[in-house]
C-alpha cells in the first residue's frame, strides 16, 4: 500500500542550507564573555593576594566605641569606652586609651592562660580579652603579696581556661587591675572575693569573638 503524502512530507530531509541557517552563531559572543570572566577573576585574585601581602585582610568587624558584645554588670568593675577597631596589627605597638587596656587592635597570638611573674605586652593580652578572657595585671613589690595573688588567682576555678595574670609596671605600686573586654577594675592589695566575682561575671561573657561567632575561646 503506498505511503500517504502526509507521511512523506514528515520524512522529507531538510536541505544542507536550511540546517546551517537554523543554527545560531554564538561562538564569538561566548568567547567575549569568557574573556571578561577570566579578566574579572584575575582582578579579584590580585586584590586578595595584594591585601594579604600588605598586612592581611582583616575579616573582623570593628568594635563600635562605647558598646560591648556582652553585658556590663553594674557594680562589678567600671565600663570603659571601647576603641574603634580590633584588628591584628603585629608587630606594631598600639596607643591604648587605658592602662592596662580593655580593647583595641592587638597582635595575632594571645598569651597562654596562667600566672606570669614577668610582664606580657599589652598588644598580646588584648587578644586574650577579645577571646573572653580575664587579664589580671599587678604591680606588687613584696613577694608575699605576689604569692597571695597567685593563690587567689589559682583558687578561681575558671582561671585555668579564662585567666592571664602578669606583672605590670604601668599602674601604681601595690595595685592589682582586673580587665575584661570593655570593663576595668582596680584594687589596692589582693581582694580574693573581688577577683572571684570579676571572673564569675565576665569570663566567657564579653568580647567581639563571641559577638562574631557566638562563642568565646578558652585557653
Amino acid at each position: 500500500m503506498p505511503e500517504s503524502k502526509h507521511r512523506r512530507r514528515r520524512g522529507r530531509p531538510v536541505s544542507r542550507g536550511q540546517r546551517v541557517a537554523a543554527v545560531p552563531i554564538t561562538r564569538p559572543r561566548r568567547q567575549k564573555a569568557n574573556k571578561l570572566y577570566v579578566a574579572a577573576s584575575v582582578i579579584i585574585a590580585v586584590l586578595v593576594i595584594g591585601g594579604f601581602a600588605v598586612g592581611g585582610i582583616n575579616f573582623q568587624r570593628p568594635s563600635p566605641a562605647g558598646s560591648s558584645s556582652g553585658e556590663y554588670v553594674e557594680g562589678v568593675g567600671v565600663q570603659q569606652e571601647l576603641m574603634p577597631t580590633a584588628r591584628h596589627v603585629e608587630p606594631r605597638t598600639v596607643d591604648y586609651n587605658t592602662s592596662p587596656p580593655t580593647s583595641g587592635d592587638h597582635w595575632t597570638g594571645p598569651a597562654r592562660c596562667g600566672f606570669y611573674e614577668e610582664g606580657l605586652p599589652d598588644e598580646q593580652i588584648v587578644h586574650n580579652l577579645e577571646h573572653g578572657h580575664i587579664v589580671v595585671s599587678y604591680n606588687l613589690l613584696r613577694v608575699e603579696e605576689v604569692d597571695q595573688l597567685k593563690d587567689a588567682f589559682n583558687s578561681v576555678g575558671m582561671s585555668a581556661m579564662w585567666g592571664v595574670a602578669r606583672s605590670y609596671d604601668k599602674i601604681p605600686s601595690g595595685t592589682v587591675a582586673l580587665a575584661a573586654w570593655g570593663v576595668f577594675d582596680t584594687m589596692q592589695g589582693v581582694d580574693k572575693d573581688r577577683i572571684e566575682t570579676f571572673f564569675e561575671t565576665y569570663s566567657d561573657a564579653l568580647g567581639p569573638e563571641k559577638e562574631l561567632t557566638g562563642t568565646s575561646r578558652p585557653c
